[in-house]
């Protein structure tokens, strides 16, 4: 018996401007998509995205949600992503640094508030 792989479902209010930000910012490739669903990925981390009704508030402190992307590289990832990610709004996203923890990271908002954490343990 393997568990091989956590796939996050992260609800949207906007479908297709959920898909563009992740695709056209941190660069998934679509590989599926119906009316309220879309599943994508990128190398070997996928997500699921779930619209939701538009009244709902996924703003709101009760409705926060994130995931967290193990990478190897993540200082070159940042740099590949860093012109897109520079056409966010300003506070959506923290630049690489070391945690005290181990792992050096960076974090990205998508459109509905979902934190994004991307990181690699630090080698000494």
């Amino acid at each position: 018996m393997h568990l091989k792989q956590i796939t996050p479902f992260v609800p949207c209010t906007s479908l297709q401007k959920q898909i563009g930000f992740y695709r056209d910012i941190l660069g998934f490739a679509v590989g599926g998509q119906a009316s309220n669903y879309a599943f994508l990925r990128r190398d070997d981390v996928a997500i699921r995205l779930v619209e939701v009704y538009a009244s709902v508030d996924l703003h709101a402190a009760e409705r926060e949600s994130s995931f967290y992307v193990d990478v190897v590289g993540l200082d070159a990832l940042y740099a590949t992503l860093k012109p897109a990610l520079d056409t966010l709004a300003q506070g959506r996203i923290r630049a690489p640094f070391n945690q005290d923890y181990g792992q050096r990271e960076f974090h990205v908002t998508d459109e509905d508030c979902t934190l994004i954490f991307f990181g690699e343990a630090l080698t000494n």
